[in-house]
């Protein structure tokens, strides 16, 4: 996954994206490939998540189990080869397993989401939670700066290829990060990792020494390291 505009950040050339044109129940479905030749960029042509101000902006379904809030998400996921899902303001990403092909599959995935559009059915059934980079009363100064650049200058250009990279926590000068979308197992996602983001955050901040995408196991680490900190912090206020 490669960020096109990361203030001079820019290392190597995104390759060039597909445009297919679909025509299912009336709902014209373009689609946009991603630098993930696993991922695919669908665009329904009316609003994804962008239809609901006050919800969340972006939605990651990594598996069946995780999309029971989403009926898109689950319809998608009974498509024999669809790995992954992710919803954005105006698109859907879908991931597929490596051992599928394209060109079967993407016509199933044009009608599930066109039938889904035509049945009316909300998008989302329950909250899935605010956006992991909105500011929180607890946050540091420090966090609050990370949390600003990810959301201005980062995940615009990430979303506008199908994915996302949310905070997930920051420890001794380390900013972990989880992928999502089409970010999520992209070949060149390490390059954007480093060349793009690691630079810019430790340009605009020298308390951050690195960065790192983190999966589930790391991420549990991080949450248990940061409520064992809590509870000391809150045995020394005793």
């Amino acid at each position: 996954m490669l960020l096109r505009s990361l203030q001079g950040f820019r290392t190597v050339s995104l390759p060039p994206r597909t445009n297919w044109l679909s025509c299912r129940r009336g709902l014209f479905v373009t689609t946009q490939n991603t630098p993930n030749p696993d991922s695919i960029k669908f665009l329904p042509g009316v609003p994804v998540l962008s239809g609901n101000p006050s919800g969340p902006q972006t939605a990651d379904f990594p598996s069946f189990r995780a999309a029971q809030s989403s009926p898109l998400a689950k319809s998608l996921f009974k498509v024999d080869g669809v790995k992954g899902v992710f919803l954005g303001s105006d698109f859907v990403t879908v991931t597929k397993d490596r051992n599928v092909e394209w060109p079967i599959l993407r016509l199933h995935i044009y009608d599930t989401i066109s039938a889904f559009f035509d049945s009316k059915e909300p998008l989302l059934t329950s909250d899935v939670g605010p956006s992991d980079t909105a500011i929180q009363p607890e946050d540091s100064e420090i966090v609050q700066m990370i949390k600003e650049i990810l959301e201005t200058k980062v995940r615009p250009s990430v979303q506008e290829d199908g994915g996302d990279i949310v905070f997930k926590g920051f420890e001794d000068g380390v900013v972990f990060l989880k992928m999502q979308g089409s970010c999520s197992g992209c070949p060149s996602s390490s390059v954007t990792l480093k060349n793009g983001i690691e630079r810019m955050l430790m340009h605009w901040i020298p308390e951050v020494n690195g960065v790192v995408a983190a999966g589930d196991d790391e991420l549990d680490a991080i949450s248990k390291a940061q409520l064992e900190k809590t509870e000391e912090s809150l045995k020394q206020q005793q």
